[in-house]
């Protein structure tokens, strides 16, 4: 059975920057997508969403986004460039396959498919992504609640809820931009548990992604933990001080037509809709022992527990920008230098002595 160099699991931004970066560093390889097209979980977000960096920054090494340099892309517009950039580069990538595990023998990585395939890698990238586990906590009464309960993964469009009355649970940029939307047709209530923060989207005429990269910010580490604010045109924080998308703290439970807070006020929903984020999901690298990010044993995406496993593609994994299009090519190079040097390294090790009477 043929064994090539590397295994890309995950057909997103994070699979095709490393692919890319793969051929550049001269590894054979292939991209493995449990999805129709290359397109990542983009496909699947809520019909409006709109980047919140212009193309200029929204771009994978090799293939300029197809746009104005100060246009913020469509979700359409990004489904549609990752799929242009698989074809224009001619990738690698087998769609509908769907990894069930990943097991290792005396010499190579045992890559198992959903139809039972093994396919055989001396190297494994997992690229993912942090967005396939959407996390929705536990809260007391959420089993008596008359309503919905969903996460902003379920989300698509606001005419869906005309008529209702919905709570958005969150603080981040996915909440606030739902919320405001949903409030322009329907009584739409915001709930978080910090006043929201925000940052103008563009500064001195601007955008601020333009700074973040001047500054060094964007690939640095110091922003990896710092809570990241909403960026905003102003529309948000007007809405939210004028009262038309009202705020409110965090509810300590649900009631069966509504939530609750400590001091006995209640608020009645008939569907509350929890953008809280998302885990990375990792089972297939279970076998391995390995955890997966963010875990201790990973230092800039390589894996120190299982040596030849690699990620790409995960928030904070090496800078701010590590899970976006602007920045997973940054990780995806590095990832491939260090796999091309221990591929490298190994080949030499094992390689055969020369006879002397070779020639």
């Amino acid at each position: 059975m043929t064994i090539i160099d590397t295994i890309i699991v995950g057909g997103g931004q994070a699979g095709l920057a490393s692919a890319y970066a793969l051929r550049n560093a001269g590894l054979s390889h292939v991209v493995l997508h449990d999805g129709a097209r290359p397109t990542g979980s983009w496909a699947g977000h809520y019909d409006s969403l709109t980047l919140f960096s212009p193309a200029r920054h929204s771009a994978l090494p090799g293939l300029p986004f197809p746009a104005d340099p100060d246009h913020y892309p469509h979700r359409d517009e990004v489904v549609a460039y990752l799929d242009a950039y698989a074809r224009h580069h001619d990738l690698p990538v087998r769609t509908s396959v769907r990894v069930e595990s990943v097991t290792r023998d005396a010499s190579a990585f045992v890559v198992h498919t959903a139809t039972g395939e093994q396919l055989l890698a001396r190297s494994v990238i997992a690229a993912t992504g942090p967005f396939r586990d959407p996390y929705v906590p536990t809260l007391p009464g959420a089993q008596s609640f008359g309503g919905h309960i969903l996460h902003a993964s379920s989300y698509r469009r606001p005419t869906d809820y005309l008529g209702q009355r919905v709570i958005v649970v969150g603080a981040a940029n996915t909440a606030v931009q739902v919320a405001w939307e949903l409030s322009r047709i329907t009584e739409t209530l915001l709930v978080t548990r910090a006043p929201v923060r925000f940052a103008p989207q563009r500064v001195l005429g601007r955008d601020l992604h333009d700074w973040l990269t001047l500054s060094g910010l964007d690939r640095s580490r110091w922003l990896r933990d710092q809570s990241t604010p909403v960026l905003d045109t102003g529309r948000y924080r007007t809405a939210l001080r004028d009262g038309s998308l009202p705020r409110a703290p965090m509810f300590d439970r649900f009631v069966a037509d509504g939530v609750a807070w400590s001091d006995g006020r209640v608020h009645r929903a008939e569907t509350v809709i929890f953008a809280t984020g998302y885990r990375p999901l990792l089972p297939w690298l279970s076998p391995l022992g390995a955890a997966g990010p963010p875990a201790d044993d990973v230092h800039d995406g390589i894996s120190r527990s299982v040596p030849g496993l690699a990620y790409v593609g995960f928030s904070g994994q090496r800078s701010f920008s590590s899970a976006t299009l602007r920045g997973v090519g940054r990780d995806a190079e590095h990832v491939a230098r260090h796999l091309s040097r221990r591929l490298n390294r190994t080949a030499r090790h094992i390689a055969p002595t020369p006879h002397p009477g070779d020639s």
